[in-house]
Formats: C-alpha cells, sequence, structure tokens
C-alpha cells in the first residue's frame, strides 16, 4: 500500500538552506512579516494586519510539511502526530473563518453568497484531515507488520524452533518477480472483484527506519485464516510464490496479520 507540526524549525531552515519549491509559500508568507511588525508597534499599520499575516506563514509551514508527509512518500512513524496535528490546526483555521464571515453576514456587512468560499475552504480541509487521520492509521498499520517481520527474523536467526509460533513460512522456488504479483492481483481481483489490500509494495520509509530491505517484496492486509486470506495462501503455494503468513502479534503490540509475499526482508547494510 502505498497509500502539513508547527514547525518552528522550519523558519529557521528557511533562512539558512537553499529553498526548494515547497517552501515558496512560506517564504511567500514570511516575507514583510518583520517590517509590518515594526509598522505595527509604531502606530503606522493595525494590529489585525499583523496577526492576519502570522496566521498566513502559520498555514503556510503547515501545508509545507503536510506537503513532505500526508501528500509525499516518505512518511515514518515518529511524524503521524505532527501530519494529524498540523492538519487539524488547517480545520481549525477554515472553520475559525466560516465563523468570521458568518458573523458580517449577521451584522450585514456582507451577502449570504460570501460564505459559500469559506464554507468550501472548510470542506477541503475537513477532507485533508480526515486523509491525514486515515494515513496515520495505515502508517501505524504497516509499522506493526514490519515489527512482526522483524521479530520473526530474530527468532529464525537465534531460535529458529519458535519461528513457526509467529508466522508459516512457505519457501516455494524462493522466486517473485514483478510479473508473477502482476498475475497475483489480477487472480484476486477476478476472484473477488476487489482490489487486492496492499499495504506496502516494496522499500517503504517505514522498513528503513527499522533497517530493513524491503524490496522485491510485498505486503498484504490480509488475515491468512480470512477466505480472501486462504485464498491467496492457497494461489501462492499452487504456484511456488514464497511467502510469509502472521497471525500473531507480536508481544506487546496489536495484531498486524498480514501476508508478506517473497523472501524474508534482509537486513539493510550499514549506512545503505
Amino acid at each position: 500500500m502505498r497509500f502539513l507540526v508547527p514547525v518552528a524549525g522550519l523558519v529557521c531552515l528557511s533562512v539558512l538552506c537553499a529553498q526548494t519549491p515547497e517552501d515558496t509559500d512560506v517564504a511567500k508568507a514570511k516575507a514583510g512579516i518583520e517590517k509590518l511588525r515594526d509598522l505595527v508597534n509604531a502606530g503606522a499599520a493595525p494590529r489585525v494586519e499583523l496577526e492576519q499575516a502570522e496566521e498566513a506563514l502559520a498555514d503556510a509551514q503547515d501545508f509545507s510539511f503536510l506537503r513532505k508527509t500526508l501528500y509525499g512518500s516518505e512518511l515514518t512513524e515518529d511524524q503521524l502526530d505532527a501530519m494529524v496535528a498540523a492538519a487539524g490546526r488547517r480545520l481549525d483555521r477554515r472553520k475559525q473563518a466560516v465563523t468570521r464571515a458568518q458573523n458580517l453576514i449577521d451584522v450585514g456587512v456582507a451577502s449570504q453568497a460570501s460564505l459559500g468560499t469559506y464554507l468550501e475552504a472548510q470542506d477541503w480541509a475537513q477532507k485533508e484531515y480526515d486523509l491525514a487521520v486515515s494515513r496515520a492509521q495505515s502508517v501505524r498499520d504497516l509499522a506493526r507488520m514490519a515489527d512482526q517481520e522483524r521479530t520473526l527474523q530474530h527468532r529464525i536467526e537465534d531460535a529458529p524452533d519458535t519461528a513457526k509460533q509467529i508466522a508459516e513460512r512457505f519457501d516455494g522456488n524462493g522466486i517473485f518477480s514483478p510479473e508473477e504479483f502482476a498475475k497475483i492481483a489480477r487472480a484476486f481481483e477476478q476472484h473477488f472483484g476487489k482490489a487486492l489490500p496492499i499495504s506496502a509494495m516494496g522499500e517503504t520509509a517505514v522498513h528503513r527506519a527499522l533497517g530493513f530491505d524491503h524490496r522485491g517484496r510485498v505486503d498484504v492486509a490480509l488475515n491468512p485464516d480470512q477466505p480472501e486470506g486462504k485464498w491467496l495462501r492457497e494461489y501462492l503455494e499452487s504456484n511456488k510464490i514464497p511467502f510469509f503468513a502472521f497471525w500473531q502479534a507480536v508481544p506487546g503490540k496489536a495484531t498486524g496479520a498480514h501476508i508478506h509475499i517473497g523472501r524474508m526482508s534482509t537486513r539493510l547494510a550499514h549506512g545503505g
């Protein structure tokens, strides 16, 4: 499956480092704030303008972070809470904007039609927040699956007799190729009328963070005992494709039952 933290540090880094295209909005929002602050302190500009500029900067910083996490591919478990919080702040700002717009309508300063733009922005921010929550859960599920695979590898190395308590292992012919995976996915969709629920295809930031090379492997979010899981295991066995079927949760962790297609992930070389 391959499903913006107020970052005070991002402002400092944008000064010290060359800006990327993703930092453009942050740079625009930041430009002129110090000058505006001086004007406000001198009584030459209303404070509300400074407050609006600071809010715009905070929003741009949050969106910059979301581009790299929610809308990016390099998302790790330690970024999840910050990602959801950033999306939540953006939603709160849109709700506050709706409230302010409604207040202007109530006192007759603005028309009811003017509220539409603010409601649309709030609706989009709600979808963004829901997506952040959903993606955070997907990454947590993936992390649990990766933990299971790491625990299995340790058992295979240190106590092979107990490895079977964690997963069923099928070595097949030891070969698993992209072409074979395409066949598996097509066969599953034809049989069940839905897409194969892939949780990790190849390398992910989560696997790298745990020190594992997951290239050429696929994790499927199916319990091996549910009908779809049984079908997949039988298909893999009949085609001699290696897999590991995980039932048992890692001790102290929530369950992450899944089927890992391909050989066991290997440890990344130091510095890899």
